[in-house]
């Protein structure tokens, strides 16, 4: 299903660290024309009218992972304007870090989006210096490598 880019969205998402501090748990996008060996993104997803960005980021890990958050905190407000495929899109990202309960297998994860398709999850070190694949939305790389706490 196509996303309807044409107004800003809100999102809620989260920096979901490993258990041992080292990772944190991505979604592993298909390939678009401004990444053409695909990206990872944060987990989560839209605030829906009438619900506030923590129910939002909540809400959107139990639907999509079917776990809950530990230790959820806050981070910050994100303006991420990007493009997919040459369509400009633009959000404005409430950012929480935590923990997932129960966490994804480190190989073979995935994640149901709304529209029913499936999304492969993996582990993205914490320091990824040597990660090729960039991380959206960008703007929150530096609560990433602050790390945890």
């Amino acid at each position: 299903m196509a996303v309807d880019r044409s107004f800003i969205r809100v999102k809620a998402m989260l920096i979901a660290a490993s258990d041992d501090l080292a990772y944190h748990a991505v979604t592993l996008n298909p390939p678009t024309d401004e990444n053409p060996d695909g990206y990872h993104r944060l987990i989560g997803g839209s605030v829906e009218l009438g619900e506030t960005h923590h129910d939002a980021i909540v809400r959107e890990v139990a639907e999509e992972l079917g776990a809950t958050i530990l230790d959820l905190a806050f981070a910050a407000t994100l303006e991420n304007i990007f493009r997919i495929d040459g369509v400009l899109g633009h959000e404005i990202v409430f950012l929480y870090s935590g923990r997932l309960e129960p966490q994804p297998a480190r190989r073979a994860a995935t994640l149901t989006e709304s529209d029913g398709s499936i999304v492969p999850v993996v582990w993205r070190p914490l320091d990824d210096a040597d990660e090729y694949l960039p991380l959206y939305p960008a703007e929150a790389l530096p609560w990433i490598r602050r790390g945890p706490g």
